[in-house]
């Protein structure tokens, strides 16, 4: 149990903080809602985050590989419970937005130094566990964030939940204090974040991911399948009520059972992750959660919408736990920041272009239509997906 201590402490940590990005969503939502009454506003909140990695991804790599990880995530969730705690203050549109787009600068830091730091500290032998207790915790974070965003806002106030948000991810940096394993820093002398260097790195990155073609097609094609998710999920609330037609309460009821669903995979991966291989936790995780959103694309009552979402809620767990496990075993550590970096990179951009892309084409088109194209072509490319997941290669650790 001991050998657990570290990354027990860096999963609470991580789950402190997932918990507090949902909360501080539902009530930057509302509070975004009730200045503007407007919900092309709101819907502009689903873009900051994108926008903002295009903006910085291609050089937050070379800036946290030269530096300790767990000190960039400490960093960030000061700024973060910082500036959260700066929401109620402002006092137009103009600082809001702004605020959200430190908070999503300060997320570009975290997420490459997180996924780094979690392979740096988890031991090969225990990541599949570990990821599968950290998919667990994420979709814990999925029902229990929201529940509690709204429970605290209706039982006391929009400013109070999130000064208390605030304080959650100052608890989330101190939890990673008590982490007794000392990083090692590859680099002696950390280089100055000079466009040369930046550029230097994008090299290094391009030619780590030309020598392993495999790895490289792997990962770009789960982001690629992974767009088709996110375009849906953007026009999520206008196809379950206006087509679906369900109400705002069945809607809620649903995004509940989609998170219990999650709960329910994780629970079971998180006993019995041993059993599974990582190659059959891709394939069986992306073609079921592909099934999940055919289902979701045909659906014509609550029942329907309900089976599908229980579906890819239960089968991304695998999904997520498998890719990351496999991402982690084949990236080294000293260049993962960077690595991290461009591959989200390139899943910003294409995000940008892909929601703007489904706007037109819903109104080109209807939105049945286009829901119902992007779900079939997203279960097609998961059975091509799946035939490279299984081709064997001796280069690549499954």
């Amino acid at each position: 149990m001991n050998n657990w201590k570290n990354p027990i402490l860096l999963l609470l940590s991580n789950s402190i903080s997932s918990i507090g990005n949902f909360i501080h969503l539902v009530a930057i939502n509302i509070i975004v809602y009730q200045l503007t009454g407007s919900a092309a506003a709101v819907a502009g909140l689903w873009i900051i985050g994108p926008l903002t990695n295009i903006l910085t991804k291609f050089w937050t790599g070379s800036f946290i590989d030269y530096r300790s990880k767990r000190y960039v995530m400490i960093v960030t969730y000061i700024i973060r419970a910082v500036f959260i705690s700066l929401i109620p203050f402002a006092p137009n549109m103009l600082v809001i937005y702004i605020i959200l787009v430190v908070l999503s600068i300060a997320n570009a830091f975290f997420h490459p130094a997180s996924t780094t730091y979690i392979t740096i500290l988890v031991p090969n032998e225990k990541r599949k566990r570990f990821n599968s207790f950290h998919s667990f915790a994420s979709s814990g974070a999925f029902i229990i964030g929201p529940a509690i965003g709204g429970t605290l806002i209706l039982s006391i106030s929009v400013e109070i939940t999130l000064w208390l948000n605030a304080i959650s991810f100052l608890l989330a940096s101190i939890l990673l204090l008590f982490i007794s394993q000392t990083e090692y820093i590859v680099k002696e002398a950390i280089p100055n974040l000079t466009f040369s260097q930046i550029i230097k790195d994008f090299t290094v990155v391009q030619r780590f991911l030309k020598e392993n073609k495999y790895v490289s097609y792997i990962y770009l094609g789960f982001i690629f399948i992974m767009l088709f998710t996110f375009a849906m999920d953007a026009q999520e609330v206008v196809f379950t009520q206006q087509i679906i037609g369900l109400s705002e309460i069945e809607y809620s009821l649903l995004i509940s059972l989609t998170g219990l669903g999650s709960v329910l995979g994780a629970i079971l991966l998180s006993v019995f992750s041993n059993q599974f291989s990582i190659r059959n936790m891709i394939s069986i995780g992306i073609i079921m959660t592909a099934v999940g959103y055919v289902i979701y694309a045909f659906s014509w009552s609550f029942t329907s919408i309900v089976i599908g979402f229980l579906i890819l809620g239960f089968f991304l767990v695998y999904l997520n736990a498998g890719i990351m496990t496999f991402y982690q075993n084949n990236v080294p550590v000293d260049i993962m920041g960077r690595v991290t970096s461009i591959f989200q990179f390139i899943q910003s951009t294409l995000q940008v272009l892909f929601i703007l892309a489904i706007g037109i084409t819903a109104d080109i088109l209807s939105l049945r239509i286009t829901i119902v194209i992007l779900a079939l072509v997203m279960f097609l490319s998961s059975c091509l997906f799946v035939i490279a997941v299984l081709k064997k290669n001796k280069k690549v650790y499954y």
